[in-house]
């Protein structure tokens, strides 16, 4: 062995390489890196999944029933819930990881939008669900959580509190 030399010389340094190439396209692609990638296509593809919908239900809300529906049976219009000041993905993981309804997570839920933007609307929440069936299909159903509107909410009474 020469003189100064360490054995493992070379093999560190082919780490700390392999640690700074890897660092670089992480910073270059905000975060993401195929490999290590978040996006379901890469890591969760034939995974269940679960999103949240928010429907105008102004005109229904009284007759509004809260069994699950599919696509075809979504009652009232889809709305864009930015245009409420919420953000899409906090919706979304706010409804899909609550276990147990409690006031203070429907307060929480009704405080993401905007009490004026609800003057005179009924707004539905819904977890919108999806899933690989038997025959390789995917099937997505409906599940209603809440009606809120600028007097207060009304939770889904099949809901776990």
């Amino acid at each position: 062995m020469e003189q100064g030399k360490h054995p493992y010389k070379k093999s560190i340094r082919a780490i700390g390489i392999t640690f700074l190439v890897y660092a670089l396209l992480v910073a270059t692609h905000l975060g993401e890196f195929w490999p290590f990638s978040i996006y379901p296509m890469f890591s969760q593809a034939g995974n269940p999944w679960s999103r949240a919908i928010v429907l105008d239900v102004t005109e229904t809300a009284p007759n509004l029933s809260w069994d699950s529906v599919n696509e075809s049976n979504l009652p009232g219009t889809a709305v864009a819930v930015p245009d409420y000041g919420v953000d899409p993905i906090d919706l979304a993981n706010f409804v899909s990881k609550t276990e147990k309804w409690d006031q203070d997570r429907v307060s929480g839920l009704r405080s993401m939008f905007r009490a004026d933007e609800l003057e005179g609307r009924s707004l539905l929440v819904m977890r919108a669900r999806g899933e690989m069936n038997e025959q390789d299909s995917v099937r997505v159903y409906f599940e209603p959580y809440i009606v809120l509107n600028n007097t207060g909410a009304v939770l889904n009474p099949e809901l776990p509190r």
